[in-house]
């Protein structure tokens, strides 16, 4: 007679049937802590990637647009702090990875301030000098001939 010795107070193989995938809207609900009471905070938004498969250090990125700043958090699949996933809506997406969505939301808004007239063409100008400024690029060093020695 086996027994199964039960770890996770998470039922795992429901968790495995939710089958998340980059492109799905969910609707998280993570425990919090708050004074000696438990409450559950409620996290929507698209799923940007997948990582770890099945494992049991499977993780999802959500990512959502909370008053114009986008939010991302990471959740663990099988962690007992969160309580629930809902799958809201699902996509066909191409891609495992959706990472190009966060330059894409950035340049709509972008330009819905400048539709409003918010950014004139100048200042648009000054934000994409700052962003190539920002941009880690390997410059050539040019060496003195004290620095060779």
């Amino acid at each position: 007679m086996t027994t199964a010795i039960k770890l996770s107070p998470v039922d795992i193989d429901a968790r495995k049937k939710l089958d998340l995938k980059a492109g799905d809207t969910v609707r998280v609900y993570s425990k919090i802590q708050e004074k000696g009471k438990t409450r559950l905070q409620a996290f929507e938004g698209l799923v940007l990637a997948r990582k770890h498969g099945t494992e049991a250090g499977a993780t999802i990125t959500v990512r959502k647009i909370s008053e114009g700043v986008g939010v991302e958090r990471i959740f663990p699949l099988y962690s007992p702090n969160v309580d629930k996933f809902e799958v809201v809506k699902r996509a066909n997406v191409k891609r495992s990875k959706l990472y190009f969505l966060r330059e894409k939301t950035a340049k709509e808004i972008r330009r819905k301030l400048k539709a409003f007239g918010f950014i004139t063409k100048t200042d648009e100008l000054e934000i994409k000098a700052e962003d190539m400024e920002n941009e880690v690029i390997p410059e050539a060093k040019e060496e003195t001939p004290e620095e060779s020695k």
